[in-house]
């Protein structure tokens, strides 16, 4: 760049008020002074106990339950794609606990205060997809979707009873 065009643009941001790298530099320093407030209010003193979840044995069990869902109904549409409608409750079973379980998920992640009474539907949901998935236990998918559903079950009597 030439002096004369140097000398232009230096009168142009003067003229103009604010320079652009003058506005992100500022920026810059707004970021840095409110990632350094939200610093402060996590130092000593701050109460970080319902951070996470209190609840780790049946947030556990709960998402190992939509994740054994999952593949059982991956399973249940193989089975459909080949013709076979066998599994079309079952199917519909785990579609209802995957629904219920993935909110219920939410809640107990968070300590929310509906976790208990959210939890009487995880329960009865969970109880009737473990029944449908025992009748098909000749799968392993279905087998194993049972299990974490009787899984999560216990871990709701243990935790909210």
């Amino acid at each position: 760049m030439s002096e004369k065009n140097k000398v232009t643009e230096q009168e142009n941001s003067v003229s103009q008020g604010v320079s652009r790298r003058d506005l992100l530099v500022s920026m810059g320093a707004m970021a840095t002074m409110a990632y350094a407030g939200s610093a402060t209010a996590a130092m000593k003193g701050h109460d970080h106990s319902k951070h996470s979840t209190q609840l780790t044995d049946l947030m556990d069990a709960v998402n190992s339950c939509t994740d054994k869902g999952r593949r059982c109904i991956a399973h249940c549409l193989v089975s459909f794609v080949e013709g076979d409608t066998e599994l079309a409750e079952c199917a519909s079973k785990v579609h209802e606990m995957m629904a219920v379980c993935g909110g219920f998920s939410y809640l107990v992640a968070s300590n929310s205060g509906y976790t208990k009474e959210y939890s009487k539907i995880c329960l009865t949901v969970c109880e009737d997809c473990a029944k449908e998935c025992e009748k098909h236990d000749e799968h392993k998918e279905c087998k194993a979707c049972a299990e974490a559903c009787n899984d999560v079950i216990d871990a709701i009597k243990l935790s909210l009873a």
